[in-house]
């Protein structure tokens, strides 16, 4: 069983790496500039894309690999009042929307995590964001689902299997942190 599991997660990585590589370097450089020009990022997704949206921003603020200023990014699900208060007023379809609404502007950037591509509150936030002239880009699942059509740009792990799809979400959003962090301050950067 062990071996079987690291066998897909090789298989899938390497799918990533021959496929995925022009997907990841735009959405990094999207990024970048969306920094450079004073603006911020913002993330969401359910359960543990939510977890995965969490941990981007955490390393997007924090700190990658480099000792850095930090960056603007917030995962739209952390306020547990201001999320279960839209849900019960709007219904849990517009949770991501209202939080795009109330702190998107144009020039950011909106990280839309599903691994089906179906999820409809996520799906929500990006038709609002594209409104708004937020930049949207998806991580999904091999099948991109609906996020697949209608978000900017749309990285699809080549997989159908959840956990697998999350572990290629997580990879990607470090490998764009990685990317955006040496883009901003350079390999000897000192704050």
């Amino acid at each position: 069983m062990i071996e079987d599991q690291l066998q897909e997660i090789m298989q899938i990585f390497e799918g990533i790496q021959l496929t995925l590589q022009d997907h990841i370097r735009i959405s990094a450089d999207i990024i970048t500039n969306a920094y450079k020009n004073g603006n911020k990022v913002l993330i969401c997704g359910n359960g543990g894309s939510a977890a995965d949206a969490q941990h981007i921003a955490g390393e997007f603020m924090g700190q990658f690999k480099k000792d850095r200023a930090p960056l603007p990014a917030i995962a739209l699900h952390t306020n547990t009042s201001y999320l279960t208060a839209v849900a019960n007023d709007y219904g849990y379809k517009e949770v991501f929307a209202r939080a795009v609404k109330a702190l998107g502007r144009p020039g950011d950037v909106l990280i839309a995590i599903s691994t089906s591509g179906n999820s409809d509150n996520v799906i929500q936030a990006v038709r609002v964001a594209k409104d708004m002239g937020i930049v949207t880009i998806a991580l999904t699942g091999a099948s991109g689902g609906l996020l697949g059509h209608i978000a900017d740009i749309t990285i699809r792990i080549p997989s159908d299997n959840t956990p697998r799809i999350q572990e290629g979400h997580i990879a990607i959003g470090h490998i764009i942190c990685s990317i955006v962090e040496n883009n901003l301050f350079g390999d000897n950067y000192d704050r």
